[in-house]
């Protein structure tokens, strides 16, 4: 089976190439090639991936391309991880929404939105190459903001596109650790959009337990229980995804933030560069710890769980996903598909993040019921913000890029979200569409 990543030269390839080497992963992928834009960062990730392959039985060929219609030729699952504008984007995003005091994170609120604006009229652009030239492939969106990304591509590629992300996952990992159980012996209900989800109940054998761990000592021993605080979780009487703290803390995370000199697009620049610069399987791994060490820093008073620290997470999802779909393993992932009715009180044609069945089929969502109120009034806030930026990129509207900024709930102002607006553009020339 032949496996293409667009965004092959990205920092994170070696975690995807190595879950191919070993356990699940082994044995699914035979050839594996990547395609990016940069050829010296495709040349830094083959050396790791050589590295990492040395002495690994039945390791997929590598391959690297500049060539998309290479990259895709006879393909049957696609990986697509591109970043528009790169790490050096990031920063921009961060430090132009910090310069204005709203939030620049990348997925979350004005930077969210800049990095969106950038990103879907690539992604619909490859959509439809990938329609054109492998429309049999499965393709798997890795790419940020992932919900919008899925849902701009989704009008292409209907349900051969799947949107994952390792947040929903890695909460209930973490759940599931700290009340005793087992995650294969466990329900976890889990609804919402992605980075913007709660997970409202954990049952095993048809008790749901979360109830008892809300209440107890031990909702603080997990990440999610020490970033909101036990008062907040029993408050809200589920446990949110982490980005949630943003809109939970905005003054918080935006004080904590600074002038962006030290933000999070620019700590990752950092320990990249010195990758890139020397790649290697040392150096990346080296890079990789202190990224993983270092994520959501300024939400944290202290260091990570160890059990945190081993990384990625989505690309266990994916090859999931791809073995599922590949060999017809029925398992359950929680995904960003179309809603149909999975969702109550959303439309049928929106990506939501919630549990799916997997199969040959691909991913079909299950019926989730409906949020409470402040949980689906926010979901239907941040949904209108992401297809005001869809149809600002599918128009070039700027119109509709000022009213996505102006509607999201961290933005607090119009006339901020019109200079926010300008700030970007002066910013990224990716952005000169947008007339």
């Amino acid at each position: 089976m032949k496996l293409a990543i667009l965004g092959g030269g990205g920092f994170r390839v070696p975690l995807v190439h190595a879950a191919l080497l070993t356990g699940r992963g082994a044995g699914v992928v035979t050839e594996l090639v990547l395609h990016d834009v940069d050829a010296g960062r495709l040349a830094a990730v083959a050396t790791v991936l050589a590295e990492q392959a040395r002495g690994a039985e039945g390791a997929p060929s590598v391959t690297t391309t500049t060539d998309l219609a290479t990259a895709l030729s006879d393909v049957d699952f696609v990986f697509s991880a591109v970043r528009v504008g790169g790490m050096r984007g990031r920063q921009f995003d961060e430090r132009v929404a910090l310069a204005e005091g709203v939030l620049g994170q990348e997925t979350v609120g004005a930077g969210g939105i800049a990095y969106g604006l950038r990103t879907v009229p690539l992604a619909v652009e490859l959509a439809r190459r990938i329609a054109e030239l492998a429309p049999g492939a499965w393709v798997i969106n890795f790419t940020n903001p992932a919900g919008m990304v899925t849902e701009a591509m989704a009008p292409v590629l209907g349900g051969r596109v799947i949107g994952i992300c390792d947040s929903p996952a890695g909460l209930c990992r973490r759940v599931a650790r700290a009340i005793g159980v087992a995650e294969d012996g466990a329900w976890f209900d889990y609804a919402g959009l992605n980075h913007l989800g709660w997970l409202r109940g954990v049952h095993v054998g048809g008790v749901d337990v979360l109830p008892e761990l809300l209440a107890s000592p031990a909702v603080e021993t997990f990440e999610e229980g020490r970033l909101f605080g036990a008062e907040w979780l029993r408050l809200l009487g589920a446990v949110p995804n982490e980005y949630l703290h943003y809109y939970y803390s905005p003054r918080e995370a935006v004080a904590a933030a600074g002038d962006g000199t030290s933000s999070r697009g620019s700590v990752l620049l950092a320990q990249q560069r010195e990758f890139y610069a020397s790649p290697g399987l040392g150096t990346w791994e080296r890079a990789r710890a202190e990224r993983e060490a270092t994520y959501l820093a300024e939400a944290r008073d202290e260091a990570r769980d160890p059990e945190d620290l081993e990384g990625g997470g989505y690309e266990r999802i994916a090859i999931a996903l791809m073995r599922a779909i590949a060999r017809d393993e029925r398992t359950t992932l929680i995904l960003n598909v179309r809603n149909g009715t999975a969702l109550s009180g959303v439309d049928e044609d929106a990506v939501v993040e919630v549990p799916c069945a997997v199969g040959a089929f691909g991913a079909r969502p299950i019926g989730a019921g409906r949020l409470p109120g402040h949980a689906l009034g926010l979901v239907h806030a941040v949904k209108s913000v992401e297809r005001s930026v869809i149809e600002a990129a599918a128009t070039g509207s700027a119109d509709a890029a000022v009213r996505a900024f102006a509607l999201h709930p961290l933005v607090d102002s119009v006339a901020v979200a019109r200079r926010l607006l300008d700030g970007y553009r002066a910013a990224h020339p990716q952005l000169s569409y947008l007339h």
